[in-house]
């Protein structure tokens, strides 16, 4: 039988020479160091160009009262989805040395994608070693390394998904570097073919120990983030379900039981039901309570939907054309330079989709199948409106480049197959690729930094001495953290019948309270206002005493505390 997808399985895999010297590792680790500083520089620069709103604001107060003892966030309503247990002890961390500003958004989201590009890299090497291990890791880091401009508010600001694919490649970084090592930590010959006759071979971490674990780290990530469901968790019990069944594999042959994939699959489905429970737990011990949406599917929209949804993978690649009509022609370049990786990544998929039984490496068909499923609940979700609900399936791109790396590194860096000639072009095209990626990432290093959205209005309350008062939500919490939290702004909107209430979304109740705050004006215009707010507020609380107009904002102060008569 000819063998077509040789490329996909990784060669054959050898120890490390027994003499590699302190000094070489040493090198090495100095090497990717100093690659992470790169990365991380260049991240922070293109974060930078997108103002932080309310959305990071909140978590940034979130983690400033975590960091000062509220641990449960008491009092605390956060929006859908918490973070609380990935991005906000991160924000923390950040807090403890730049202080509370919006500096802490960028400086997180720099260093989220910094770790994703790196994490991606060394799970799609695997435990390939030399030129086949080097392809793989480039392949998959090239993918990553320039976000498109116009993806920026969802890679490189606010948490919005990203940073929850982190904890998730880690634990793959576990079960991968179990289910390609025998007894003992000895690694073991890949199978000459891709069938796997007798399941993946026995992990070198004791069974029980890397499920606890595996368990563990999908508990951690669905507290912060339900996604990690579709992300993580059904798609390894599915593929694992769907590879113990008897008569597997063609022929009527019957595998040996797979009970190690079998207790993964058990232990992430275990974490998946404790992880839906662990919100409501905390909420009941007197924590955070979860804001809900609406995620019904509405299949009216299908059409509409479809065709988000089309623009939606190429966006998070960094290829989306249809985005850029009227962007400098050198930003267009680099967009249409970004199919290369777009056309990698469909061509992955169908490698996967062709040989998806065969593949001894439990990874690839279980990153295939979690793509497949982000698209498709995508596709009939309230999301898929505008692209900027792209953010809900940000888990695509680095897990798109982590099985581009495993199935293609090889075949598109690596050495070709004896008497197999190479294309001419193949060569000139390839560096004329790298090099629109390399561009795209200093092109979006060098956008100018931009102030956070609502610095003048921030500016102008802490001149004027105004220290509490009201505004929309997207007017409150940005307008809190651009003081440093000298002036607190807490959000309201417009209840039944057009009465002005506080607002339970990333706000926390504590700032409503009268005998706590004196809050004596409203903030009414600005970008992104509240409509109707002026007139709600005086309906509320009457005529103001005075009225200021400033920047576009228009801030109306009275001489009591509205919080008094505040619904």
């Amino acid at each position: 039988m000819r063998v077509a997808w040789r490329d996909h399985q990784a060669p054959a895999l050898t120890a490390r020479p027994a003499g590699t010297s302190r000094a070489t590792r040493v090198q090495q680790a100095g090497v990717v160091a100093g690659v992470a500083a790169i990365l991380f520089f260049c991240y922070w620069r293109q974060s930078q160009s997108v103002p932080v709103t309310s959305d990071g604001a909140g978590n940034v107060l979130q983690a400033w009262d975590m960091l000062h003892g509220d641990l449960l966030l008491r009092h605390w309503w956060v929006s859908d989805v918490s973070f609380y247990t990935t991005e906000l002890p991160q924000y923390m961390l950040i807090e403890v040395l730049f202080g509370l500003g919006a500096q802490v958004v960028h400086v997180a989201a720099a260093m989220t994608y910094t770790l994703l590009v790196l994490l991606a890299a060394l799970l799609a090497k695997g435990r390939a070693q030399g030129r086949a291990g080097l392809a793989r890791a480039l392949l998959a880091a090239g993918i990553m390394l320039a976000p498109q401009l116009n993806a920026t508010a969802i890679l490189l600001l606010s948490p919005d998904h990203t940073g929850t694919s982190v904890p998730l490649l880690v634990i793959w970084l576990l079960i991968d570097g179990a289910d390609s090592a025998g007894p003992g930590g000895r690694t073991q010959k890949p199978p000459e073919t891709p069938r796997s006759r007798g399941g993946c071979p026995p992990p070198r971490t004791p069974l029980a120990g890397l499920a606890l674990l595996v368990g563990l780290g999908f508990l951690w990530t669905m507290v912060a983030d339900s996604d990690v469901l579709l992300t993580g968790i059904v798609p390894l019990v599915l593929v694992c379900a769907w590879r113990a069944r008897p008569g597997l594999i063609r022929g009527g042959e019957r595998p040996a039981p797979r009970w190690y994939e079998l207790i993964l699959a058990a232990a992430a489905a275990a974490a998946g039901v404790a992880g839906t429970l662990a919100p409501r737990v905390i909420s009941s011990l007197g924590g955070y309570r979860e804001s809900h949406v609406g995620t019904d599917t509405d299949f009216s929209h299908l059409q509409h939907n479809a065709w988000v949804t089309f623009q939606a993978l190429p966006d998070l690649l960094g290829a989306n054309v249809f985005a850029t009509p009227t962007t400098p022609v050198l930003e267009y370049v680099f967009v249409v330079l970004h199919l290369a990786g777009a056309i990698v990544v469909i061509w992955a998929l169908g490698i996967a989709a062709r040989h998806f039984f065969r593949f001894g490496e439990l990874i690839v068909p279980v990153f295939a199948v979690a793509i497949v499923l982000n698209l498709g609940a995508y596709l009939v979700s309230p999301h898929a409106r505008d692209l900027e609900g792209a953010r809900e399936i940000a888990a695509i791109l680095p897990l798109s480049a982590v099985l581009a790396g495993r199935t293609l590194g090889m075949r598109i860096f690596g050495q070709r197959a004896p008497g197999q000639r190479a294309k001419t072009w193949f060569a000139p095209a390839l560096a004329v690729v790298m090099a629109g990626y390399l561009g795209a990432f200093g092109y979006g290093a060098a956008q100018a930094a931009v102030p956070p959205a609502n610095e003048p209005l921030a500016t102008w309350l802490m001149m004027h001495r105004l220290s509490d008062g009201l505004a929309g939500y997207w007017l409150a919490d940005s307008t809190t953290v651009d003081t440093h939290g000298r002036v607190v702004v807490s959000a309201v909107t417009l209840g039944h019948g057009g009465r002005l209430v506080p607002y339970q979304w990333e706000t926390d109740d504590a700032s409503y309270n009268p005998s706590r705050h004196d809050a004596n004006f409203v903030v009414t215009d600005g970008p992104d206002s509240l409509p109707g707010l002026q007139q709600a507020a005086e309906l509320a609380f009457g005529h103001p005493r005075r009225t200021y107009h400033t920047d576009g904002y228009t801030v109306m102060v009275w001489d009591t505390n509205l919080l008094t008569k505040l619904g």
